[in-house]
């Protein structure tokens, strides 16, 4: 019996690189407020508290703000909680766009 094998995968067809569009900088400064308020919260849920145990020291407390604010950096980046959406959609319509 001879033997089947699977059908060789198939080219993709070329494509032209997209270039990423000019960032909007109404987008920016939504985004730079929902990681501030994602900043706080984070530390009011005591994110960047040293624990007893393992306690970092000095470096560990002077350098956990830099943490947590990266930390909500990335929330907000990546789809974060929508509070950047809502910001950005409320004041493009105060811009009359």
């Amino acid at each position: 019996m001879p033997e089947i094998l699977p059908a060789p995968p198939q080219a993709l067809p070329a494509t032209t690189p997209v270039r990423p569009a000019a960032k909007d900088p109404l987008r920016e400064a939504a985004i730079e407020l929902e990681a501030s308020f994602l900043a706080e919260m984070l530390k009011s849920a005591g994110l960047g508290e040293s624990s007893e145990a393992f306690g970092g020291g000095a470096g560990e407390e002077q350098f956990s703000s830099f943490l947590i604010r990266e930390q909500a950096n990335q929330i907000a980046r990546s789809g974060g909680i929508g509070l950047a959406e809502s910001l950005y959609h409320a004041l493009k319509e105060t811009q009359g766009e």
